[in-house]
């Protein structure tokens, strides 16, 4: 009240730093019993995560490590990735968490750039971390990650993970968090037209997404997560911290095969999973036998791309309910759901799994978010037509990218962030991406969505993943050009896609090529179109 004459103040009885990590302190306090952690026979308890996580930041405040210091870690979905999640922040330390699929240069500019003083690596990816650390002059301490269910790689370093932990020393008591503020993780973008750009996460934001994970997909406690989305992406979209929110499970998967993946929801009863729409398209197309296993219900959370309708379909046939998110690396993940409208129920199922493909509201947690004009930032119309540039702003936005102040106030102007995508605004405020920026044709000054022309092509019963891309034209400027990978003992040939087209879209939106080929794609499962666009234009329409 602003006539209350006593001064209210914050301290320590009304007022806490927010972070994740009170989430695995909960955990080990209410349900120390409860599984935490699954991992080929290993069956790990809160309790005992809690006290590898401690031991982790005993450890690594023991050599040395502060409070602002970079830790690295190479590794797949395994439990020293999981436990590192809490136990770097717990020594004041930010969890630098690398691409597992990237080339020893851009390892190294990594390490540099984000100033690693230690590196933690998995022996499958000891080779590429080797090449790594060897072009640097001021490399991080090694230190190797022995995971029983590889056998193959070695181990870096003079210490392994498990040594690591057993060098904590009890008397040394883990770091509180003084700020929400402060730097919890970096996590680099993809890079695929330069060197990638570190992206600054803090406690407050990380909190509060993975907060809005459990409460947009309606998350219970003691959910059972089986971890096919991999940890180094924006940490895991920040479901290591959700699950310990819920005092959940998390069932470990160190590859993405789609026998594994259906083998773990049976046997271990999974009941919610992430992943790109290729994760999804693998699934729905695993043999009979494979997919019979699962007989319960399975929630599925995707992002990354946006999910062809016909993918969603497939997979809602098979029992498992769809949600689609959409977010960046900048915005800690999924900060925009498709949220359900329980009006949908009565649509056929086409009709369901069209407004399912749309990115959606924002999550319970994001503030503001909106479709503009990229330069005045006025607010297209709600007519599901007029595009503009994606944009949001609020607590799960990045801090913003390391050691580059321009770039961070570029993608900040006028108090937004700037997503780069471009999307339109539809009457029932949900927002749907036509296409990147730079990935939308402009053919004859005609706007051409390369998404919309994708999703055409995956209606076919025979194409089983494509991508469109812009290819240079003397006449058009810019002509549609597709790439596409058929099914198995399908025989159709360009002409016959092209003319498919034609009856299923306006004449100026139909490829003018086909490229027969697989789709290079990032870890993420994101279509690398500019390697697309290179093959393109070199066959380019005279």
């Amino acid at each position: 009240m602003d006539n209350d004459p006593i001064e209210l103040q914050a301290g320590p009885a009304n007022y806490e730093a927010l972070t994740p990590i009170s989430f695995l302190n909960r955990a080990a306090r209410v349900h120390p019993n409860k599984l935490a952690l699954i991992h080929g026979a290993l069956r790990q308890t809160w309790a005992t995560t809690q006290a590898r996580c401690v031991a982790l930041a005993q450890a690594l405040i023991g050599r040395g490590i502060q409070p602002g210091d970079t830790v690295a870690i190479m590794a797949p979905n395994v439990p020293a990735h999981y436990e590192a999640h809490f136990g770097v922040p717990m020594a004041g330390a930010i969890l630098n968490s690398i691409n597992t699929r990237l080339d020893a240069d851009t390892v190294a500019f990594i390490l540099r750039h984000g100033g690693a003083r230690l590196f933690l690596v998995d022996r499958e990816f000891a080779e590429v971390a080797a090449a790594a650390v060897s072009r640097m002059d001021d490399p991080p301490v090694l230190i190797g990650i022995d995971d029983a269910s590889f056998d193959g790689g070695w181990l870096l370093g003079d210490c392994s993970y498990e040594a690591l932990l057993a060098e904590a020393d009890p008397a040394c008591d883990w770091v509180r968090v003084a700020s929400e503020w402060d730097s919890i993780s970096l996590n680099y973008t993809s890079g695929t037209t330069g060197n990638p750009k570190g992206v600054v996460y803090h406690h407050r934001g990380a909190y509060l997404n993975a907060t809005a994970n459990a409460v947009s997909w309606g998350m219970g406690q003691h959910a059972r997560y089986l971890w096919t989305l991999p940890m180094f992406h924006c940490n895991g979209w920040c479901f290591p911290w959700t699950l310990a929110l819920l005092a959940g499970t998390n069932v470990c998967l160190r590859h993405v095969r789609a026998d594994d993946i259906l083998s773990l929801i049976s046997r271990e009863q999974v009941d919610h999973l992430c992943g790109a729409p290729i994760v999804l398209g693998m699934l729905a197309k695993a043999p009979e036998a494979q997919r019979a296993q699962v007989t319960h219900a399975v929630k599925v959370m995707t992002a990354g791309a946006p999910p062809p309708a016909s993918v969603i379909q497939a997979m809602e046939a098979m029992g498992f309910s769809v949600t689609h998110t959409y977010g960046l690396t900048e915005t800690y993940g999924p900060c925009v759901v498709c949220e359900w409208d329980s009006d949908w129920a009565a649509l056929e199922g086409a009709e369901q799994a069209r407004l399912k493909a749309r990115q959606g509201v924002p999550v319970p947690m994001q503030e503001g978010l909106m479709v503009a004009h990229p330069d005045t930032l006025e607010p297209v119309p709600m007519d599901g037509t007029t595009i503009g540039e994606i944009m949001m702003r609020g607590n799960v936005v990045m801090k913003g990218y390391l050691k580059n102040p321009t770039t961070t106030a570029e993608s900040f102007a006028g108090g937004w962030f700037h997503s780069g995508d471009l999307g339109v605004w539809h009457p029932d405020s949900y927002i749907e991406i036509k296409d990147r920026s730079k990935d939308i044709i402009i053919s004859g000054g005609e706007n051409i969505s390369s998404i919309e022309v994708e999703e055409v092509l995956f209606r076919h019963p025979e194409i089983k993943d494509a991508a469109v891309v812009a290819m240079a034209d003397s006449t058009w400027g810019e002509v549609p050009c597709a790439f596409v990978t058929l099914e198995q003992g399908s025989a159709l040939d360009a002409a016959a896609i092209i003319d498919y087209c034609r009856a299923n879209m306006a004449r100026f939106k139909v490829p003018k090529r086909v490229h027969f080929q697989s789709l290079p794609r990032t870890s993420t499962g994101k279509v690398q179109k500019f390697a697309l666009r290179d093959i393109a234009n070199q066959e380019s329409t005279p």
